[in-house]
This record gives C-alpha cells, structure tokens and sequence, in this order.
C-alpha cells in the first residue's frame, strides 16, 4: 500500500506529539526531523487541527498538541483525512466491462477491505507500543536523542 506524503507526514506527526501528551511541538522542529518543508506540514496540520487530532497553542513556545484519545484514533482516522475513500478504480473502458476486469475490480475491493480493516484495528496507543519496543520512543525523549536523529542521513 502506497500513502501520499500528507498522510505519512500526518501519521509521523501525531505519533511524535502523541508521545509528548502536554507538550507542544513546532512544524519546523516535526518538519525538521522528517526532512520536509514546514510549509508543507503546516498544511497538513491544519487539516489535522480541523479534524480535532490536535490544537494549536500560540504564542511564544507555542505549536501543536496531541488533542485525541490515543487508545481509540486509528490509522484509518488519519488516512480518511489525505487519501481517497477507495482504491478500486472506477471502470476506465471496455476492457473492465468484461468479466475479467469485473472479477479483478472484485479482488481489488477485497483487497481494500483488508486494508481498510487493518488500519482500523491499529490505534496510536499501539504504534507507540511498537516505537517504544523498538526505543524510538520513550513518552519524554531527551533533547540530546532528537538532534542526534535529526543530524542523521535520510534514506
């Protein structure tokens, strides 16, 4: 399954606030980790902060907060939010009116559904289970720990 970089940056930036409950993050510091423009994740933001997944706090210090419940947002709620309600295309021509186009365009459904079921079972809760397994995430990451990654080479 390929997601545009909205909805990834979307899910990178509710997994890193969501970390910091409290606390508030700027685009440029999410932005900046991610390698992305910070024009870019503020739009994404934006859209978030319409959603209720987070609020803006203004002024000095300021940037987002995590404002959802993170036992109960699934992927699926932030994927809703960038991407395209299905990935079954609409018929294109002759060639799906046949059977053959019918019973591939029935797969692909099956195949959305899957994908759809699964992204609804993940919370934000269980994400950060899996980074903190992986020491990603510690709920209070330390300064130090974030320049080192941001110093890092992107892949």
């Amino acid at each position: 399954m390929k997601l545009q970089t909205s909805t990834r940056l979307a899910i990178f930036a509710i997994l890193e606030l969501s970390a910091r409950e409290g606390l508030q993050l700027s685009v440029a510091d999410i932005g900046q980790k991610y390698g992305v423009s910070s024009h870019h994740l503020a739009k994404v933001m934006h859209v978030m902060g319409r959603a209720g997944f987070v609020r803006s706090v203004r002024g000095a210090g300021g940037g987002y907060q995590f404002a959802g419940n993170a036992r109960r947002m699934t992927l699926l709620d932030i994927v809703q939010l960038f991407e395209n309600s299905s990935a079954v295309e609409q018929d294109t021509g002759r060639a799906d009116a046949t059977p053959e186009g019918q019973a591939l365009r029935e797969i692909l459904g099956e195949i959305d559904k899957i994908a759809r079921a699964t992204l609804g079972s993940v919370t934000i809760a269980t994400m950060g289970k899996l980074l903190n397994r992986r020491g990603v995430h510690d709920g209070a990451r330390s300064k130090t720990a974030l320049s080192r990654r941001r110093n890092q080479p992107r892949l």
